[in-house]
């Protein structure tokens, strides 16, 4: 059973005891991601949770990753545009040694100058090998098109911005924006109600101003192409998608699981199997916390490109017009609901599952209800999404490669 605390101060605490396991996982989520971010800020999000592994007021970097190993435990962190956090997993005989390490590092870490200086060479190499990959490019330059403003800003940040950063204003975008009513600790596996009770008093006691609020993001239809010299041309195409609230969710992931969420999926079977004209191709759901985007993507190499994108095309507009069948339906179903128990078996998945939940929507829902919602989704229900948000007009495009205009290629799709 889930359990949810809400201290005074407005941290939560959600947990969820497995008799079953002998490991715990222990998540601090942060409502603050990089579209906190102002005007100058640009990757702060990201960089403080480099620095939290940095060395604290009893711990250098160094004692803080032996006494991690010296237990067998797993530590790390991630940044995303609406959130971050920060988590470990490790044997329950540890849990208290883990939950000690976290608090440390989240409220006595001390961004000292130097550690700045050289933790900043980390954050351009990890700039650096993403605009690299150029999977991840052709995405993210659609997203910053697709969202303009904060939401659309690369989580990583600028080097211009990173460059000039320092310690000090880094801990003043960590007391403004990591309010407690922004915290979550998510604790899920073996472990005590005292070990949770250590837990909240840790975090009883936090205070701060509420931070103002941020702009809500709004898609809309982008190009974005950039020149690269690589093997294939990668590209994405997209459309508004729901966000982390929206009702409608539960379709969406229905829809995209079907039309390319998997080896048996509409567009594998087409693009890849019938034809043969690439390796990778697939479709995914981009939720945020108040908007949203859905998305195709896949690599091809210069003579395959308009077959595949003519293909492409051709598979979302049948989708529109006729729909899909009993028989997608109850096997895609099959599908997300498999996903959804076999996540269970691992308590890390089942804590972020409940940090992000409670974060993001105020409540995690029990995952037999969380099937029931995908076995009411309807044929019906995904032909009027699907003739509603997969509306050509809305289509936003991206391209890495050694590509051609922009125009050549919307005049396929469009």
């Amino acid at each position: 059973m889930i359990d949810l605390l809400t201290l005074p101060n407005g941290v939560r605490l959600v947990s969820e005891r497995v008799d079953s396991v002998r490991s715990a996982a222990v998540g601090i989520w942060v409502g603050a991601g990089s579209r906190c971010e102002r005007a100058g800020e640009e990757g702060s999000a990201h960089f403080i949770e480099h620095m939290l592994f940095k060395g604290t007021k009893q711990s250098s970097a160094a004692e803080l990753a032996w006494r991690m190993d010296a237990i067998g435990g797993q530590i790390n962190a991630f940044t995303t545009r609406d959130t971050t956090c920060f988590y470990a997993r490790v044997l329950d005989t540890h849990l208290d040694l883990a939950s000690d390490i976290l608090t440390e590092m989240f409220f006595d870490s001390l961004f000292r100058e130097e550690d700045v200086m050289s933790e900043r060479g980390v954050v351009l190499e990890e700039i650096d090998m993403y605009r690299d990959t150029p999977e991840d490019l052709v995405v993210e330059q659609l997203i910053r098109k697709a969202f303009p403003g904060p939401l659309g800003r690369p989580v990583l940040g600028r080097p211009a911005t990173l460059l000039k950063m320092t310690g000090e204003e880094l801990r003043a975008f960590k007391a403004r924006e990591y309010s407690p009513d922004r915290i979550v600790i998510s604790l899920c596996g073996s472990f005590s109600d005292w070990q949770l009770m250590r837990l909240a008093e840790r975090f009883g006691g936090l205070s701060a101003p509420r931070p103002r609020a941020y702009k809500n993001g709004q898609y809309r239809a982008a190009v974005a192409v950039k020149k690269k010299s690589t093997e294939q041309n990668h590209f994405c195409l997209s459309w508004p998608g729901p966000s982390d609230k929206a009702e409608e969710r539960f379709a969406w992931q229905v829809l995209s699981n079907i039309l390319g969420g998997g080896m048996s999926s509409r567009l594998f079977q087409t693009v890849r199997e019938k034809y043969g004209l690439c390796y990778s191709i697939g479709s995914f759901v981009t939720p945020f916390s108040d908007t949203g985007m859905f998305a195709i993507d896949t690599a091809v190499n210069r003579e395959s490109e308009r077959r595949a994108l003519e293909l492409i095309r051709r598979e979302v507009e049948r989708f529109r017009q006729e729909g899909i069948t009993a028989q997608e339906l109850d096997l895609t179903r099959e599908q997300i609901k498999s996903n959804l128990v076999l996540a269970l078996e691992s308590t890390s998945a089942r804590m972020n599952r409940m940090g992000s939940s409670i974060l993001l929507r105020g409540r995690c829902d029990p995952i037999d209800e969380v099937i029931e919602r995908y076995d009411a989704v309807s044929a019906e229900d995904v032909l009027s999404l699907a003739r509603e948000r997969l509306d050509p007009e809305d289509m936003g495009f991206s391209a890495v490669g050694r590509i051609a205009a922009a125009d050549e290629y919307l005049s396929l799709l469009k």
